[in-house]
């Protein structure tokens, strides 16, 4: 199918590795131009050089997304290069198990900001170009919303904040003809997800519990599987579609358990 998206000017942030990477590739693939807003410079440089590399097209942005100026910057940086946003795909955070008992005012604070203050401060700063292209945002979320997940009251707040706002900026800008959806996420194999199993003393044994309670094929979902449901929500095959909080989850979150034994 072809999606429309080719030499459409989209932002990912955190696209260098993990879910966001797959983000960006499969983007390029379909002839877009991914920009990667990343933290790392030799990680966006590597994804950028890899996929020029092959003749797909490709750029970066370098800026601590915690860091209001830099959001600020970055986001000048790409509107004087392009003079156009098509889409922004909000996806960089971290699950930095900022909980109840264990954080304070200080790590929760930064924890919003590592999570869901940039992404209202790149809609915002993206909305001008967005309003003259009738771009599309989507905003990458997780389960820890709805499911919670125990010491992780950070993560899990800015989660449902990012859920609350994709609604909220679905009203917002319907005038605008801009669509917001969120992609929310449950068990998804990404190189942090491999390092959180890894601090496990048996991490096969872990991730062979957790598979068994996926209800689809009891296998976790794949980040390519995630960029795909957010290249369609990107694309003017989804042109009706807004305000929406789709799972990609082989029905983890909203399956009955009971289901489990009888798969």
């Amino acid at each position: 199918m072809n999606l429309n998206l080719k030499n459409k000017i989209i932002i990912v942030t955190g696209g260098a590795k993990g879910i966001g990477e797959a983000i960006v590739q499969n983007l390029a693939k379909e002839g877009a131009c991914p920009i990667i807003i990343g933290r790392v410079e030799s990680d966006n440089l590597r994804v950028v050089t890899y996929l020029k590399t092959i003749g797909l097209k490709a750029d970066y942005v370098t800026a601590d997304l915690c860091l209001p100026e830099q959001c600020e910057q970055a986001m000048k940086s790409i509107a004087d290069k392009y003079n156009t946003i098509h889409g922004l795909v909000n996806n960089a955070g971290v699950n930095d198990s900022v909980g109840l008992e264990s954080g304070s005012y200080t790590d929760f604070i930064a924890s919003l900001h590592k999570n869901v203050v940039h992404y209202f401060l790149l809609a915002q700063l993206a909305l001008p170009a967005l309003k003259r292209s009738k771009g599309v945002i989507v905003n990458i979320g997780s389960k820890t919303a709805e499911t919670g997940q125990g010491g992780t009251s950070g993560y899990a707040a800015a989660n449902g904040a990012r859920n609350a706002l994709t609604r909220e900026w679905a009203v917002d800008l319907l005038p605008h003809s801009i669509r917001v959806n969120a992609v929310i996420v449950a068990e998804a194999y990404t190189p942090l997800y491999q390092s959180w199993l890894a601090s496990f003393p048996d991490p096969e044994k872990k991730l062979r519990k957790i598979t068994k309670n996926i209800p689809l094929e009891n296998r976790m979902t794949t980040v390519n599987e995630i960029a795909n449901m957010v290249l369609f929500l990107l694309s003017d095959k989804s042109s009706h579609t807004t305000g929406q909080l789709i799972h990609v989850d082989g029905g983890y979150v909203h399956l009955d358990r009971a289901l489990i034994n009888h798969i």
